[in-house]
């Protein structure tokens, strides 16, 4: 299931999650370059890496090669010109759509060189997990900027810092700071909910799974994960006793680790087109059936389509999910 990778075998492990099984507002964006900035004073900027990248003005033909920076660009307002696995995007990101005029440009860690020549960019937007040598290959022909993924340190801080950027080379802060404003106000009333419902400092288990040699891998979500901190942000702890990768915060175990968990809320993620581990595999398993939260029915499947590692949109369905969940 998803994704934003990390470590080879991180990497790895999500790939085949996402073979396996796999926030945002109700508003529709500013119409995608209604009125594209053009020409203006040169844009200097420092990426991930500490390189310093000047475009000579906003830029409109954009393509990315992560999910995220896609929904980034979208929500701000600016359809790409070409973005990576726009079959997947669909599947894993309903934050925001992408129109019929996006050409594919391959996978996300290794999208078609080739393909991003062709389409006469202004700006190519990138995470930090291409295969090795792709940024220099881009470059020959295109400018890029390199995102990083995330950072346990402060994933909605840094997920900010990308929005932000990548707002700052095509021109679009105003609408930034509108969604700022908009994820703000999700994280208040989210709270409010929480509070409501009497969950506040309840404790939550977030995951995704996949099936691999007949055995359920589970990956949790741990604390420092994205979606730990926006769950934390409206009033709710993370109850995985494990730590995660320092970018994503994502762990892994198996049907035994549960038994660490003790009595939480059971949340996670799956896709029909990929199947359900918890329900098709588990089902009959006897550890699986005796947890507390099995028992007392407090596990949730959010629903379908929620990018984890994706931007303010994204995260305000994740809001709405658990609220959904706790009433």
């Amino acid at each position: 299931m998803p994704r934003s990778l990390r470590s080879a075998g991180l990497a790895a492990a999500v790939a085949a999650a996402l073979a396996l099984s796999g926030c945002g507002t109700t508003e529709d964006p500013a119409a995608p370059n209604d009125d594209p900035a053009t020409g203006g004073e040169p844009i200097t900027v420092t990426d991930a890496r500490g390189v310093e990248v000047t475009l000579d003005g906003p830029a409109t033909r954009v393509a990315g090669t992560e999910w995220n920076v896609i929904e980034h660009l979208v929500s701000l307002g600016v359809m790409p010109v070409g973005a990576s696995d726009i079959e997947g995007f669909t599947t894993w990101d309903s934050a925001e759509k992408l129109d019929d005029t996006v050409t594919d440009i391959g996978t996300r860690g290794e999208p078609s060189i080739d393909t991003l020549a062709r389409l006469d960019l202004d700006l190519v937007l990138v995470t930090d997990d291409l295969v090795e040598g792709a940024i220099e290959q881009i470059e020959k022909t295109t400018p890029v900027i390199v995102v990083p993924g995330g950072d346990t340190a402060d994933n909605i801080g840094q997920m900010f810092e990308n929005l932000d950027l990548i707002a700052t080379v095509t021109g679009t802060e105003d609408r930034a700071d509108e969604i700022r404003a908009e994820f703000d106000d999700a994280i208040a009333d989210g709270a409010a909910a929480v509070e409501a419902a009497g969950a506040t400092g309840d404790k939550v288990a977030f995951s995704d799974a996949w099936v691999d040699a007949g055995s359920v891998s589970v990956r949790p979500y741990a604390k420092g994960s994205l979606v730990s901190d926006v769950l934390e942000a409206i009033g709710l702890e993370n109850a995985w006793p494990m730590e995660g990768d320092p970018v994503y915060g994502l762990a892994q175990t198996d049907v035994e680790g549960l038994t660490a968990l003790g009595d939480v809320h059971f949340w996670y993620m799956a896709n029909d087109t990929m199947g359900d581990p918890y329900v098709d595999e588990l089902a009959g398993n006897a550890i699986w059936e005796s947890l507390p939260f099995v028992t007392e029915g407090k596990v949730d499947r959010f629903p379908d389509s929620i990018w984890m590692f994706g931007g303010p949109g994204s995260m305000q369905q994740i809001i709405d999910a658990a609220v959904a969940a706790l009433n």
